[in-house]
């Protein structure tokens, strides 16, 4: 591609891991030329946009007009590889973008790090190689307590809390929640002006991470500490200003071929983009976590999430759920361009949660329509901790624990 567009949460990396490929950089949020640089833009964005290639533009949206100014050059210059832009929010609304950017520019999301780019996953177990069909014996993982798990949770995958340990990575999820309630929501949707509003939804937001809940579920917890003139398109507003920033990532629900009429549920599963948003959003820590071990397990999944999210991109692939009106669920679907597909439960560990996974995977595996469509390339019980990974020997479901996965 003539350019590509990365984008993602701040603070997760995106200009690091840029710089590293690029010859030339502009920096629109350096301080002591952000003005000079948005008066450039309107007048002749030309002067911003020489320099060796591939030149990076960092935080392009803050002047919209380098999207077709990118379209343009990549239009009329030969060879791929010229332009990378890298933004934490996405264009306001109104923006003067008269083209898609479809076949000049590339869209890739950059996510937290999962366990496996912390190195905090052995990687024993890789996705692809299931998707493969390879062989997979027993194999020993990482000695992960509960405790430990709860650590990581809570410290999320921020690169620079991943170089901290103790209560200093803690505070890295602290330090971006505030950021996001007191100042970078404004970056979204400039109508927004109630941090302590903000926080309630984020709050709200916490508390239902791995459900469908509706606006009107949000609104009705959100309004025990909130004014009775809180309606639903008021949180709907703000569910959209923290999609803009990359702080909210909702999971779309998969759609399968089924052998009964099932009716399917369409709605999308709330996450946040990271754990320790959610954590901090709740004021809690490790040990609040080992207290509530309901709590601890909604938002296990959130962090199994992210990281099979990175995996899956990395084979080109995407994550869905599946709930249907009986209330039988798929935590996620791994889904390939090819077709493929994968199933997980996501469960802390222990028997008989184990035993509870294998049997709601089984029961949708039974609904799935295999004359319409292929069966799972696997299916697999994805767990917080434990000594082992290994395949079942009656119905050949992988149990995983999250510290052995990669792509």
């Amino acid at each position: 591609m003539g350019a590509v567009l990365v984008q993602g949460p701040k603070w997760c990396g995106k200009t690091t891991t840029c710089e590293q490929l690029a010859k030339s950089v502009l920096y629109m949020n350096d301080p002591k030329r952000r003005s000079q640089y948005l008066q450039m833009a309107e007048s002749d964005i030309t002067e911003l946009m020489a320099g060796d290639r591939p030149r990076l533009i960092d935080e392009w949206q803050d002047a919209p007009q380098f999207w077709d100014a990118v379209r343009y050059y990549v239009d009329h210059e030969d060879g791929c590889g010229q332009f990378i832009l890298t933004g934490s929010a996405v264009p306001p609304d109104g923006a003067d973008i008269s083209h898609t950017g479809t076949g000049r520019i590339a869209e890739i999301t950059m996510r937290p790090m999962s366990l496996w780019e912390s190195r905090e996953s052995e990687g024993s177990v890789s996705l692809g190689a299931l998707f493969d069909g390879q062989g997979f014996a027993g194999v020993r993982g990482p000695d992960y307590s509960l405790r430990d798990m709860a650590y990581l949770l809570c410290r999320g995958g921020w690169p620079q809390a991943v170089k901290q340990t103790g209560a200093r990575a803690l505070r890295r999820a602290f330090n971006y929640y505030d950021a996001v309630v007191k100042s970078d929501i404004k970056r979204a949707d400039k109508s927004i002006h109630d941090p302590e509003r903000v926080s309630r939804l984020m709050r709200s937001y916490a508390r239902l991470q791995g459900t469908q809940s509706g606006l009107k579920s949000i609104k009705l917890d959100m309004r025990a500490n909130d004014s009775k003139t809180l309606d639903e398109d008021t949180v709907s507003t703000y569910i959209k200003a923290l999609k803009k920033i990359f702080v909210v990532e909702d999971m779309p629900a998969w759609c399968p071929n089924l052998r009964n009429k099932a009716v399917i549920r369409t709605s999308d599963t709330r996450y946040f983009v990271d754990p320790s948003i959610a954590v901090a959003a709740l004021g809690a820590g490790p040990q609040n976590l080992m207290d509530d071990l309901r709590t601890f397990g909604f938002l296990f999944e959130t962090m199994a999430v992210r990281d099979l999210r990175c995996y899956a991109q990395a084979l080109d692939g995407w994550v869905s759920h599946y709930h249907d009106g009986s209330g039988l669920e798929c935590d996620a679907v791994i889904h390939l361009r090819n077709g493929a597909y994968g199933l997980v439960e996501v469960k802390l560990g222990g028997d008989s949660l184990i035993a509870e996974g294998a049997e709601n995977l089984n029961e949708f595996n039974r609904k799935i329509d295999v004359k319409k469509m292929r069966d799972p390339a696997f299916k697999m019980i994805l767990v917080a901790t434990g000594e082992f990974a290994y395949r079942r020997k009656d119905d050949g479901i992988v149990v995983c624990p999250i510290g052995c996965l990669r792509p």
